[in-house]
C-alpha cells in the first residue's frame, strides 16, 4: 500500500479503480477531456492543490499530455507534482482493441511501474506491506451527527460547508467526505462544524 499526501489526478474511473487498490489517496478524474468544461471540478482541482498539492498521472498518449498541460496552466507549479508512466504497448483487457497510438494507459500498467513512477515524482509518499487502507479520520457517521446527511435539510447543510470551505457547489456527498479528510483533521471539522450547525447537540 502506498499513501500518498497529493490528491492524485487520473483520466478516467478505471484508472482509478486500478490505483485504488493500492495507492491510499485522495483520486480525482478528470473524465478525459471533460475537465477543460467543468469550472467546478477545476475550482475543486485548485482547492486540492492549494490545500495539499496535486500528483499528475495521466496515460502517456498525446491526450494524457494534453490534460496534464492543461492541469499546468490551473495551478501554480510548486503545488503540482507529475508522475509518468513509460511508453508500453498492448491493450488493456477489457477493451476489443488497443488505443489510437497502442500504447497501455495506466489502466494498463502494472502496480510496480505505476509505485516506481509515484516514488519518483517527488510526491510525499509512504510505502508499506500492508494492503489495508488507513482510516479515514471523518466518516459517514460524522456526517449524518451534523445533520450533513439523512436529514431534512442536509442539502442545504452540506451547502453551508461547502460555501465555509471554498469547495465546488456540485460535489457530492462522498467525494466531499473524501476530500474534507484530505484537507482537515476530524477536530478542525467538528469545530467548523460546531460553529456553522450550532443547533447540532
Amino acid at each position: 500500500m502506498i499513501q500518498v499526501r497529493e490528491a492524485i489526478i487520473v483520466e478516467g474511473k478505471y484508472d482509478k479503480i486500478k490505483l485504488s487498490n493500492f495507492v491510499d489517496a485522495l483520486i480525482i478524474t478528470t473524465d478525459g477531456f471533460g475537465v477543460f468544461k467543468d469550472k467546478e471540478k477545476q475550482a475543486l482541482i485548485r482547492h486540492l492543490a492549494d490545500k495539499r498539492g496535486i500528483l499528475v498521472l495521466t496515460d502517456s498518449d498525446g491526450a494524457g499530455f494534453v490534460i496534464r498541460n492543461f492541469l499546468k496552466g490551473t495551478v501554480p507549479n510548486d503545488k503540482i507534482s507529475h508522475a509518468f508512466i513509460p511508453d508500453i504497448f498492448g491493450k488493456e483487457k477489457r477493451k476489443n482493441k488497443p488505443s489510437k497510438e497502442g500504447k497501455l494507459g495506466v489502466e494498463g500498467i502494472s502496480e510496480d511501474i505505476i509505485a516506481d513512477a509515484i516514488k519518483a515524482s517527488g510526491a510525499h509518499c509512504n510505502f508499506s506491506d500492508s494492503i489495508v487502507k488507513k482510516k479515514k479520520e471523518i466518516c459517514k457517521a460524522d456526517l449524518f451527527a451534523y445533520g450533513l446527511s439523512g436529514g431534512q435539510n442536509s442539502a442545504e447543510k452540506r451547502e453551508c460547508l461547502k460555501k465555509y470551505l471554498s469547495l465546488p457547489s456540485k460535489m457530492t456527498a462522498n467525494t466531499l467526505l473524501d476530500t474534507l479528510n484530505c484537507i482537515m483533521t476530524k477536530d478542525e471539522f467538528t469545530e467548523i462544524c460546531s460553529q456553522l450547525f450550532d443547533d447540532i447537540n
